[in-house]
């Protein structure tokens, strides 16, 4: 099992109400509901940001999509070119 650290955060009246009534109807601790928020954010935004670096190590590498391939995204979702 991982370790778990103590984290205090501040937040809006009304979020915390909304939050209280969420955890009520879940059966769960709003602790346990804004570390799973937490732990969503920072997977996703992680996620992302390897994306975003390994696309810039392919443009480095002068890796780009050629206008055939270009030419047949405009043509599969029927958008006229410009």
């Amino acid at each position: 099992m991982a370790v778990s650290s103590v984290l205090s955060v501040r937040v809006n009246e009304k979020d915390e109400q909304i939050l209280a009534q969420m955890a009520e109807s879940k059966g769960v601790s709003k602790s346990k509901l804004v570390a799973e928020a937490i732990h969503n954010y920072v997977e996703m935004n992680e996620w992302h940001r390897k994306v975003i670096a390994g696309r810039i190590q392919m443009a480095d590498r002068g890796e780009f999509a050629t206008k055939e391939r270009i030419d047949a995204l405009y043509t599969k979702y029927s958008v006229a070119q410009s």
